[in-house]
């Protein structure tokens, strides 16, 4: 990845907790335990999924750097979901759980030598990972979940008014 690109990415991934913070604002406390279709997650199992999501991440983090070659394992999150009682957790601790997390991610990556951005690990489910790819899919993992709630949203504003 060119140096502008990775820039732009990790200003995008240390942004991601004021973006979902302000993007939570749109939607009502009350309507976050809404199911819009059988199978899809509520906004209240989205928040707690990112906060699992990035436990996740913040160790493969660690694994990129400290063990370049090593394995990183993928997980069932709508297994999770259901097997961790994503309802019964609290989320406004997986918002402070994820915003330590993503700030002690941000920290350590935000000046590492090129030479360990070419560092590669491999992902039971993905295959053959760079460190460039990890920070892709965290950058984005949060403007994808704002713009999964906002659909939730959307649906249970037609329902109300229908």
């Amino acid at each position: 990845m060119i140096p502008e690109t990775r820039r732009r990415k990790l200003e995008s991934y240390s942004n991601a907790y004021s973006e979902l913070l302000e993007g939570l604002k749109q939607f009502p406390r009350e309507m976050w335990r809404f199911r819009s279709a059988p199978g899809e997650f509520t906004i209240h199992e989205i928040i707690v999924h990112i906060a699992d999501s990035e436990a996740n991440s913040y160790v493969r983090c660690r694994r990129f750097i400290a063990e370049p070659g090593s394995r990183i394992l993928g997980y069932d999150e709508n297994k999770w979901a259901r097997d961790l009682h994503y309802h019964e957790q609290n989320p406004d601790d997986a918002l402070e759980l994820f915003k330590g997390l993503r700030r002690s991610s941000y920290l350590l990556v935000k000046s590492l030598p090129e030479s360990d951005w070419g560092n590669t690990v491999t992902h039971s489910e993905a295959g053959l990972m760079t460190m460039d790819d990890w920070l892709d899919t965290y950058a984005r993992h949060i403007p994808e979940h704002l713009a999964q709630m906002r659909a939730v949203y959307e649906t249970w504003l037609q329902q109300r008014l229908a």
